[in-house]
C-alpha cells in the first residue's frame, strides 16, 4: 500500500524561466529547459516523467524565450484530458525564482511538487517522493562524499527532517544535497504560499531563491526530507553538465506514455 492510494494526483509546478546564463552560447536565444539531452529537450524528460507518475496537471513558470516553451507544449502534448500551461514571469531579468513561486502562488491551492527547471529526473525518483512520509513539506535530496560551492547543502537531524537548506553550510554540518525537487502536502502547501507572500514585501528578497523559505520553514520543523540515492537526475548548470546528463539519460530512458498525443522527434 502507497500513500497516494484513492488520492487525487497532485499538481506540478516546474520553474523555468531563467535564461541560463552559465550555458552560453547555448542559450543565447534557448532557454535553459529547451536544452537536449540525448536529443529531448530538458523540459520534456520533466514532463514525461510527471505523467509517467499520474500527474497530468502542470504549470511551466517560463520566462525568457516564453514563446519556444509554449510551441512545444503545443505540438507534442495535445492530450485534452492534460492541463499543462505556461505562467509568463515578466521579471525573469530582475528576480530570481522566488519570485516566479509568487506568481504561482494562486496554483499552490491543493498538494503539489515544485521543480527546478533544469533538473533531468526519471520517473521512478517521482515516485520515490511521491511515496515518501507524510509531511507538510518533503525536501528531495542525494548524497555524495563531497560538495562543491554551487551544491544547495542540506543539514538534517537524527530522523531525517531539515534543519538548514544552504549553499553555505560549514563541512561538518553537511549531511545531504537538495536536487532541486520538493513535494508540498497539506498544510503545506499554505505555510509555503504564506512565507513566499511575506517575504516578497521587502524588495530586497526579490534575488532570494525559493530554498531560503525552505531553510526557514525548516525552523518551524515542517519540512521532511526524502532520499533519493540510487534513482537518475541531474542539474544542468553548466556545458559538462548536458554531457553528463546524456550519459544518464538516453532515448530508451525516455518514458513514452500513449495516452497522449506525441510526434515523433
Amino acid at each position: 500500500m502507497t500513500h497516494r492510494e484513492n488520492k487525487k494526483p497532485p499538481k506540478a509546478i516546474i520553474l523555468s524561466a531563467g535564461q541560463g546564463r552559465r550555458l552560453l552560447p547555448l542559450t543565447e536565444n534557448t532557454p535553459k529547459c529547451l536544452l537536449p539531452v540525448s536529443g529531448i529537450p530538458v523540459i520534456e524528460w520533466q514532463i514525461d516523467a510527471l505523467l509517467a507518475c499520474g500527474i497530468k496537471e502542470i504549470t511551466i513558470v517560463a520566462g525568457f524565450q516564453a514563446g519556444l516553451i509554449e510551441t512545444l507544449l503545443q505540438q507534442h502534448y495535445t492530450d485534452d484530458t492534460l492541463l499543462i500551461n505556461v505562467l509568463f514571469n515578466p521579471f525573469f531579468e530582475v528576480a530570481d525564482n522566488l519570485a516566479s513561486c509568487w506568481l504561482a502562488r494562486s496554483i499552490m491551492d491543493r498538494d503539489f511538487l515544485l521543480l527546478n527547471g533544469d533538473t533531468v529526473i526519471e520517473s521512478a525518483l517521482v515516485t520515490q517522493v511521491l511515496d515518501s512520509e507524510s509531511a507538510p513539506i518533503t525536501l528531495s535530496i542525494d548524497y555524495k562524499n563531497t560538495y562543491d560551492a554551487d551544491d544547495m547543502k542540506v543539514q538534517l537531524d537524527a530522523h531525517g527532517w531539515v534543519q538548514q537548506v544552504s549553499k553555505i553550510l560549514p563541512v561538518n554540518q553537511i549531511d545531504a544535497e537538495s536536487i532541486g525537487l520538493v513535494y508540498f502536502r497539506a498544510p503545506g502547501p499554505q505555510y509555503f504560499r504564506e512565507a513566499v507572500e511575506s517575504a516578497l514585501r521587502h524588495p530586497a528578497e526579490l534575488k532570494s531563491w525559493y530554498l531560503s523559505i525552505i531553510d526557514t520553514l525548516a525552523k518551524k520543523h515542517w519540512v521532511n526530507s526524502c532520499s533519493v540515492a540510487g534513482h537518475r537526475w541531474c542539474e544542468i548548470d553548466f556545458i559538462e553538465d548536458l554531457a553528463r546528463a546524456s550519459m544518464l539519460f538516453t532515448h530508451q530512458h525516455h518514458t513514452r506514455n500513449t495516452t497522449f498525443n506525441k510526434p515523433s522527434l
